[in-house]
């Protein structure tokens, strides 16, 4: 049990940030314990271990009194005593260090500490910690991984070598003379694109949507991004990005990813105005939230042609429905919300950030 003297630690009520409080504070809810350990089971079935091992990690900061917030508010109130904090979206600025007197670190959930007041933090000596989440890194190589399934068309032609199998998908077999010709693409697939020299348009340049065009430069794509505030010229550069008001990103991109959070501000950002504005036989890569896109106006413009193609994970159900209209498509690539596994990522995450933020509160 935590003592009096235990290091108290505040973190933001985030799903995955919850483990902060399974792995350092033992009045944790079994229930939730158990929650957690059924959660990791697929990939971490020894999760006493994992948590016995991140313990030895932190060394003096277990055991812990961990007070999870939801808002900024709630994090001011139970901030006082704390020599840590873990955010990932709440702003921490002077009102927020005044109430943690006692603060030593504020921890980032992830690389870009925009949330956070670090001039502030700098006067109160307070240290800010970030670190590059490899869900994130994750949720990039999908989001490539899905451009390259529908451009190469993997989805429908793996596995499919035989005559009779492309001829089920719709590709009549006719041979080239080979007398003449070389024998590449004998099943004569149309279609078939390259990532290479096409145009791809991020809509939010967060830390995923970053990732993803870190990944895109490397293939030599284009890369266009809108958001509501402009990057610096000196980042834009760095990361070989160009800013374009939306309607343009739409009208000029092969490949549009909306790269936003969820909510009601975003719910069907992409609508059937924007449908109409997008180039035609562009793919639509979704990654973030389902909802980003109308799912009725997404239909209409797979059934005009419009949109050339669409993939999307998580699905706008789970689990979803063996009978969804988005399957009838050969052009659509649906996945079981796997983007951001596998779930070493969190856990491996999490190990990380509570052992550099022990550092700077108990050493």
């Amino acid at each position: 049990m935590p003592t009096a003297e235990a290091p108290i630690l505040v973190v933001e009520d985030d799903p995955f940030l919850r483990l902060a409080g399974i792995v350092l504070d033992p009045t944790t809810a079994t229930e939730r314990y158990a929650a957690f350990a059924d959660f990791f089971a697929h990939e971490e079935p020894d999760f006493d271990g994992y948590c016995a091992r991140v313990r030895a990690r932190v060394g003096a900061f277990f055991p812990c009194q961990v007070r999870l917030v939801e808002t900024v508010e709630d994090m001011r109130t139970r901030l006082p005593g704390a020599r840590g904090l873990i955010v990932e979206s709440l702003l921490v600025g002077p009102s927020e260090l005044a109430a943690g007197a006692e603060l030593v670190a504020v921890q980032k959930y992830g690389a870009m500490p925009r949330n956070i007041d670090a001039a502030a933090c700098a006067k109160r000596g307070v240290k800010v910690l970030t670190f590059r989440r490899r869900a994130n890194i994750a949720c990039a190589e999908v989001a490539i991984t899905l451009m390259l399934t529908l451009a190469k068309k993997m989805h429908r032609l793996a596995g499919r070598i035989s005559v009779e199998q492309l001829a089920a998908e719709g590709y009549t077999y006719k041979p080239f003379d080979r007398r003449h010709t070389p024998n590449s693409n004998w099943a004569r697939i149309p279609g078939v694109r390259m990532l290479h020299e096409s145009t791809l348009g991020i809509i939010g340049l967060g830390e995923i949507g970053r990732e993803i065009a870190l990944r895109a430069a490397a293939f030599g794509m284009r890369i266009l991004y809108y958001q509501r505030t402009r990057l610096p010229e000196s980042e834009e550069r760095q990361l070989q990005l160009s800013y374009v008001p939306l309607e343009q990103l739409l009208a000029q991109s092969d490949w549009i990813v909306p790269q936003v959070p969820g909510g009601p501000s975003t719910r069907n950002l992409i609508d059937r105005a924007r449908f109409a504005q997008m180039k035609p036989g562009a793919c639509l890569v979704n990654i973030s939230n389902p909802n980003l896109v109308d799912r009725a106006a997404l239909i209409e413009a797979l059934k005009s042609g419009r949109l050339g193609g669409f993939a999307l994970d998580p699905q706008y159900e789970a689990p979803g429905r063996s009978d969804d209209e988005l399957l009838g498509f050969g052009n659509v690539v649906l996945s079981p919300h796997i983007a951001a596994q596998p779930r070493f990522n969190a856990l491996d995450d999490i190990a990380d950030l509570l052992a550099g933020l022990a550092k700077e509160i108990v050493a």
